[in-house]
């Protein structure tokens, strides 16, 4: 059974193994109110036919007095948040990839000259190559800097193609980047207001003719000369 050492859950004590995940956690990671998550667990349990006393913990209050807690293995917890919402998801599992690869990172003898002289000829090299990987690509990222200034717009595959990567690429890049989003109930995209007043994006208003005799205005999403200055020099830092 894990505790919590100072009020600090065990996962997050540098250098432990953390097996479990303490609900203080959960709570502090997800948002969510420590007794809701308490309820969560409860029923969770309950529905797996698992015994409450397995995973039932305690930690010390600000007050310096004993609570209830739960320490949950990594299967568990998962279970637990799939009823959480996507953004609350994501913060778990982030944290236990963390955790993890903390179980997995080689200790350190701080007071061992030979593993600081590794460390440090490790960190040179990883600098060395990480400089060489900017240098090839600083000759392309100079050209797009050049056209920054032109006059003109893309459209998300002449962009990509510019930019030489593949168009659904590039939109997955631009939406987890908050460039550009969808409306609820619409099928156009739209740039971010950061991203037009900066110049980075434009709007193009297009009138197409329909059957019907009607003309339907569609908004279409361009990237300027400069917001594709601005991709390869990201793109350029993100594949280095």
């Amino acid at each position: 059974m894990s505790h919590s050492i100072a009020g600090l859950p065990a996962a997050s004590i540098p250098g432990a193994a953390p097996s479990t995940m303490s609900t203080l956690e959960i709570a502090e990671l997800t948002g969510k109110r420590h007794d809701h998550v308490m309820v969560d667990v409860r029923n969770m349990l309950f529905q797996l036919g698992k015994g409450d006393p397995e995973f039932r913990g305690s930690y010390r209050t600000a007050q310096n007095k004993e609570a209830p807690c739960y320490h949950l293995p990594q299967r568990e917890c998962l279970i637990l948040v799939s009823g959480y919402s996507i953004p609350m998801r994501a913060k778990i599992v982030d944290r236990w990839q963390e955790l993890e690869r903390r179980e997995q990172a080689p200790a350190i003898d701080l007071n061992d000259p030979a593993a600081l002289r590794g460390l440090l000829l490790s960190h040179t090299e990883k600098v060395i190559e990480l400089q060489g990987q900017i240098a090839q690509q600083a000759p392309k990222v100079e050209a797009y800097g050049r056209i920054a200034d032109a006059d003109g717009s893309l459209c998300f595959r002449d962009a990509a193609n510019s930019l030489q990567i593949r168009p659904v690429d590039l939109k997955r890049y631009l939406v987890a980047n908050r460039w550009i989003y969808k409306r609820p109930g619409t099928m156009e995209w739209c740039g971010y207001s950061t991203r037009l007043v900066t110049g980075l994006l434009t709007h193009k208003v297009a009138t197409i003719p329909h059957d019907d005799g009607h003309d339907r205005i569609r908004t279409q999403v361009r990237v300027t000369p400069k917001g594709l200055a601005r991709l390869a020099e990201d793109l350029a830092l993100v594949a280095a």
